[in-house]
């Protein structure tokens, strides 16, 4: 495939370095850009719920110019709305969301959907300003849960 966005995927695991000083800093040189480039294009790991985190993803969905995404954890103990304070006025799309709660003896998904509800589900949407909670009738008690949101920056 000649298409593919992450042509250098994967760091060197191992150079051969000449007898020259001179030779030797540049492979120096070269190898930390390369380093540097191969971790600094995988997803960061970071998932906060106090504040906003930048993942590391890039999408090209905007005049094919690079945006970065934004993720963050909510935490949750009841089903009352939460406001979820990300800027959907100037944020491009939504990238991802998605969740998981237990009752305290099993744990179940949360399923993104609209604000109809599902027999047996419980699921979430999102409005301008809150994370809103939707119960299907016969839907497992709630103990606690989190929802991650990653969002994509028009900026």
């Amino acid at each position: 495939m000649s298409n593919i966005i992450n042509q250098a995927a994967y760091i060197k695991s191992s150079r051969e370095f000449p007898v020259d000083l001179a030779q030797i800093s540049n492979i120096l040189t070269r190898s930390y850009v390369e380093i540097a480039t191969a971790i600094n294009l995988r997803t960061i790991g970071l998932f906060p719920s106090n504040k906003s985190a930048i993942t590391g993803n890039s999408y090209y969905i905007l005049q094919n110019k690079k945006q970065q995404s934004l993720r963050q954890v909510y935490v949750f103990t009841s089903t009352a709305n939460i406001a979820h304070q990300i800027p959907l006025s100037t944020s491009a799309y939504i990238a991802s969301m998605y969740g998981q709660f237990t009752n305290g003896t099993e744990w179940y998904g949360l399923i993104a959907a609209s604000p109809t509800a599902i027999l047996g589900q419980r699921s979430f949407y999102l409005t301008n300003t809150d994370i809103v909670f939707v119960a299907g009738g016969g839907s497992p008690a709630l103990q606690k849960g989190i929802i991650v949101i990653e969002w994509i920056s028009q900026v």
